[in-house]
């Protein structure tokens, strides 16, 4: 006997947003594994492509950053990835245990010909994401997190990005 729910029922919504977090050691192997889970991650959620790998390139930055300029010996970092794809946005947040040392765009130098080694990544990170900021990690850490959304039409109403940001 094959039963139904009644007619008069609705199944209950997928939930609009997913989540995936992860500890990782302040090493740059860590760095390397927090970029493979997360690639993993986003392609078992059946992300775009063109996200995964604006995300990818995100992610490895973040994280890079987290190891060189976040650690504290003894701490882990933290990765953090929830993605609406109602609204076709991806927020990634990696958090560290440096709450003292911000991250900054790199100032231009004069010299356009300078080689510079290093302060790229936010840059491209700026580049890639739609918006990027710093906010604190309680109790002494800080939290780097990252929007991107899917390209083509309007992934929603002004401030949809917003939502990303609980």
């Amino acid at each position: 006997m094959n039963q139904s729910a009644p007619p008069h029922t609705t199944p209950h919504p997928a939930p609009c947003s997913r989540g995936f977090t992860q500890l990782l050691s302040a090493t740059r192997r860590g760095a390397r594994l927090a970029r493979l889970l997360g690639v993993g991650q986003l392609r078992s959620w059946e992300v775009p492509q063109d996200l995964v790998e604006r995300a990818e390139v995100v992610i490895a930055e973040l994280a890079a950053n987290a190891v060189l300029h976040g650690h504290v010996p003894g701490r882990c970092f933290r990765l953090t990835l929830v993605s609406d794809p109602a609204c076709g946005l991806l927020r990634v947040e990696v958090s560290d245990a440096r709450g003292d040392l911000h991250p900054r765009l790199p100032a231009a130098t004069g010299d356009p010909g300078a080689l510079r080694t290093g302060g790229r990544g936010l840059t491209l990170i700026a580049a890639l994401a739609d918006h990027w900021d710093c906010v604190p990690y309680p109790p002494a850490g800080k939290t780097v997190r990252a929007v991107l959304s899917t390209p083509g039409p309007s992934p929603g109403p002004p401030g949809t990005a917003r939502n990303l940001d609980g």
